[in-house]
């Protein structure tokens, strides 16, 4: 049996606030990863299902339309939403696979120098739990942080992947000095994995409260149902952080998907009920939260 952790806090949290004084923090996480899914017309042997619609193009062959699903989030939808983040004056932390910041550094460049934080999501998007060993994984790790580095002038310290880890993943993050990764789908609050080695914080995302459920059968049609959804699991933690408890709400979106004029109000609104928040919640990149708890529950406290 795996050594799966189901325990977690058991309801003793720590006795923390964010650095504005808010017990409850949000991060905005916005997928930067169009040009990196799976293409025969990339030299893959198949091409990226999952769309508007499911591809019925046979294996290898190319699937134009796919590629241009994809494509608008890049030519399209990434301004837009770039747009709604500087009018509600909202940092964001954007999970950036490397072979999508090859394509268009001049892209990962604009979003740096808007004040967003570029987070490792793998050289292709793809889960790593597939990678048969870590020599391959190290290297597609590192060569995804040298061209975020090389079109941004900054270094990520973020990790998430499509999907799950493999076994060697976080001891490689480890060795690399990553401030975190996000590849735990199992809190409201940030903790330590102190199995292999040296703590590894793990800043815990989310599924649900993600625009992927637009691409969903049990997820959401219209952009009005994202919004009320993510208020209400707002309105949940707000009340839980008043009665002391420490939270943290994550909200994920996709050019693609909330790029989409028919799909955009979903993101437009949520960050305009956040802006509305003001300091009755923390809205931060996901490095600033890390750190943020770093200095709070230090590892060896």
């Amino acid at each position: 049996m795996s050594g799966r952790d189901l325990l977690g806090y058991a309801g003793q949290w720590p006795d923390l606030r964010w650095p504005n004084g808010a017990r409850l923090a949000v991060s905005v996480v916005v997928n930067f990863e169009e040009g990196a899914e799976q293409q025969v017309g990339d030299g893959d042997p198949r091409s990226e299902r999952m769309g508007e619609v499911l591809s019925v193009v046979p294996d290898g062959v190319r699937d134009r339309g796919q590629e241009g699903i994809f494509g608008y989030g890049m030519r399209a939808g990434l301004w837009r939403m770039l747009d709604a983040l500087d009018d509600a004056a909202i940092p964001a932390t954007f999970f950036c696979c490397g072979r999508a910041v090859e394509r268009v550094p001049e892209l990962a460049r604009t979003v740096a120098r808007r004040g967003h934080e570029m987070a490792v999501h793998g050289w292709r998007w793809r889960p790593h739990a597939d990678y048969a060993d870590p020599a391959t994984e190290a290297a597609d790790l590192d060569r995804c942080v040298a061209v975020i580095r090389d079109a941004t002038g900054e270094v990520p310290t973020g990790f998430f992947c499509r999907g799950g880890e493999s076994p060697w993943t976080r001891g490689l993050l480890r060795e690399r000095g990553f401030l975190y990764t996000s590849n735990g789908l199992d809190d409201d609050l940030p903790y330590y994995d102190r199995d292999g080695g040296a703590p590894l914080l793990v800043l815990p995302y989310a599924f649900d409260s993600n625009d992927m459920k637009f691409f969903h059968p049990n997820g959401f049609v219209r952009a009005r149902e994202m919004v009320d959804y993510v208020a209400d699991a707002l309105a949940v933690l707000e009340a839980e952080a008043a009665r002391g408890r420490p939270r943290l709400l994550n909200i994920g979106f996709h050019l693609r998907i909330c790029g989409r004029p028919g799909r955009f109000a979903a993101f437009r609104d949520v960050l305009r009920i956040l802006a509305d928040r003001g300091d009755a919640v923390w809205v931060a990149r996901r490095d600033s939260i890390a750190r943020a708890f770093l200095v709070a529950q230090p590892p060896g406290g």
